[in-house]
């Protein structure tokens, strides 16, 4: 990558990670476990660009919740570059109020929208193909989307439609975009094959995504350069608690992506990377036990994979377990979620996994707040 582009990177990490309930609580959701191996989500994802960008250019968006556990966490990236919402008002108020305060540092500085809890297999390969979307992002009014080439008929993710090849063939133009389309039409994206998931990680210039911002969000805009302008001053915190629960809450998918591709795929500089590489989203206990069980290879003979202090499985097959100060058995079941924690138990059939988050909701309606 030319030494002379700057590269900031943007960490999504105002998530609850309800659907990994219970391990995951309001103040240690997903992004800050250690769910695959030693060091925690968020930790690996700023690990995994240092060979691109050091943690002092890193900035970080994140929750009430999540901040001071997130900053004891990356203690290499500065207090200030550590924001915490007020409210929660989605990703595109998050992107641009990061595109503001980079935009007022340098405006050709390329931004990477980066979710928090995603698993990137061969780092090298991510970091070949991040870097030509890097370049790509700083060579104009572009924005560059990583797409992940779709192994099922998935409906919890958004799809990539593209179009044609643009500067050689390793890039696609970009015709639009959907947000998680039911089973008939994921089936149809699938056949289709000009289809990607879409991964969440953006690149982008902070001018480009600026501007977008004030184009398609111009109420939204004027609240995000106000907090900007604050940032730093003494009056940074009343000013961002008063003006950001007033942001549009919307998806910067929705806000920006959508309307973009509108233009047509020649004219909206939309552009989709094939990501080869391995990636997981880890989005459920389900995933997490597909992914122990076919990248990390944990499985037992039968299929039963456990984090936990010694198991037992007799007649059992496909279970995921998760207990580490209970020795666990498991007799004549199949295909269950089993976790283990101080406070609560969790008992799941792997396929309803996805509805682990309608116990948190039920849990803050009935008022047992201790246990979210």
């Amino acid at each position: 990558m030319p030494a002379n582009i700057d590269f900031r990177p943007v960490i999504l990490a105002g998530g609850s990670g309800t659907r990994f309930w219970p391990r995951s609580r309001r103040a240690r959701a997903k992004q800050v476990l250690a769910l695959d191996g030693e060091r925690s989500m968020i930790q690996q994802t700023v690990e995994r660009l240092k060979p691109l960008s050091g943690p002092e250019s890193a900035w970080v968006i994140t929750n009430e919740f999540l901040a001071a556990e997130i900053a004891d966490q990356l203690q290499d990236v500065p207090a200030a570059q550590i924001i915490e919402e007020p409210a929660a008002r989605n990703t595109a108020p998050a992107c641009g109020l990061a595109a503001f305060l980079i935009e007022r540092e340098n405006p050709d500085a390329v931004l990477g929208i980066f979710p928090s809890d995603h698993v990137i297999g061969d780092e090298p390969r991510f970091l070949k193909i991040l870097q030509k979307g890097i370049k790509l992002a700083a060579a104009g009014d572009n924005v560059v989307v990583l797409g992940i080439e779709p192994t099922r008929p998935e409906t919890g993710y958004g799809y990539i439609e593209t179009g044609d090849y643009a500067s050689d063939e390793t890039v696609l133009r970009v015709r639009r975009f959907t947000e998680k389309p039911n089973l008939n039409k994921a089936e149809e994206f699938i056949a289709a094959g000009n289809y990607y998931w879409n991964s969440g990680i953006f690149l982008w210039s902070a001018r480009t995504l600026a501007n977008a911002v004030r184009e398609h969000l111009p109420e939204t805009a004027p609240l995000l350069e106000e907090i900007t302008a604050a940032h730093g001053t003494p009056k940074f915190a009343k000013v961002f608690q008063a003006l950001y629960p007033k942001c549009e809450n919307i998806s910067v998918d929705y806000a920006i992506l959508e309307p973009r591709s509108a233009k047509g795929e020649h004219k909206s500089n939309l552009y989709c990377l094939p990501a080869e590489f391995d990636w997981n989203d880890l989005g459920s206990w389900a995933s997490l036990y597909e992914y122990q069980l076919e990248t990390r290879h944990r499985g037992d003979g039968d299929g039963n994979v456990a984090d936990s202090d010694g198991h037992l499985t007799i007649q059992g097959a496909n279970n995921y377990v998760y207990s580490p100060r209970k020795f666990v058995a498991l007799v004549g079941v199949e295909n269950l979620v089993i976790i283990d924690t101080e406070d609560a138990l969790l008992i799941a059939h792997r396929d309803h996994s996805q509805d682990v988050g309608k116990i948190v909701k039920e849990l803050g309606q009935s008022g047992r707040t201790e246990l979210i």
